[in-house]
Formats: C-alpha cells, sequence, structure tokens
C-alpha cells in the first residue's frame, strides 16, 4: 500500500517536520499563556474584569478562552511559516518543556504569591 504524495523512493528524514515542531512549540506558548493570563487576572482587579466572560465561572472563562484563541492564532502562524522546512526540532523541544516549566511554576501558588 503507498502513501499519495509519497515516492516509494522517499526516505522519512527526507520529509519536513516544520508542522510538527510548529504544534510543540505552540502548545508550550498556549500553556505559558494559560499561566500568564491566569496570573494576571490574579493579581490586576481591571484584567479580572475583562477576563470574566461566564459569571458562574469567573475570570477562568476568560483566562481559559482568550489562551485557546492565542494558542491557535500561534499555532496556525508557526505552521504557515514552517510546514514545508526541517527545523531543530531539538530547540524547539526545549523552549516548548521550558514554557511548559514556567507554566506550572507561575501556577504554583507559593511562587505566584511572590509576584
Amino acid at each position: 500500500m503507498s502513501t499519495p504524495g509519497l515516492s516509494k523512493t522517499a526516505n522519512i528524514a527526507d520529509l519536513p517536520n516544520g508542522g510538527g515542531a510548529a504544534a510543540v512549540l505552540a502548545a508550550g506558548i498556549g500553556s505559558f499563556l494559560v499561566a500568564l493570563f491566569a496570573l494576571a487576572a490574579d493579581k490586576s482587579a481591571a484584567i479580572k474584569g475583562l477576563m470574566n466572560f461566564y459569571k458562574p465561572t469567573g475570570p477562568l472563562s476568560g483566562v481559559t478562552t482568550c489562551a485557546i484563541v492565542a494558542w491557535l492564532f500561534v499555532w496556525f502562524v508557526l505552521d504557515r511559516r514552517w510546514r514545508r522546512q526541517m527545523v531543530n526540532v531539538a530547540r524547539i523541544r526545549v523552549a516548548a518543556f521550558v514554557l511548559l516549566l514556567l507554566a506550572v511554576l507561575l501556577t504554583f501558588p507559593p511562587i505566584a504569591d511572590l509576584l
């Protein structure tokens, strides 16, 4: 069985990895944005009011909605730029992991309370 668009001699190493790297980096950015928006809504009454999209859930509704919209936008832009390219996946993984680690730290109450 052959895959449409791929020749029988195509090597996996020859396939562009930009689309996958875009998804990984966008996930790291999205995670960080959830933490950043939550911290901002927690520290600022004005931002807390802006993030309150649905009263029963409070500012969490705006925090998650804004972070999801931003994550999808970042993923779309990165995918369009990298889809046909070979990118350094090791650097992308490190960046995404650092962003995820920062997101966890920013949502950890003892650290968030220091800011």
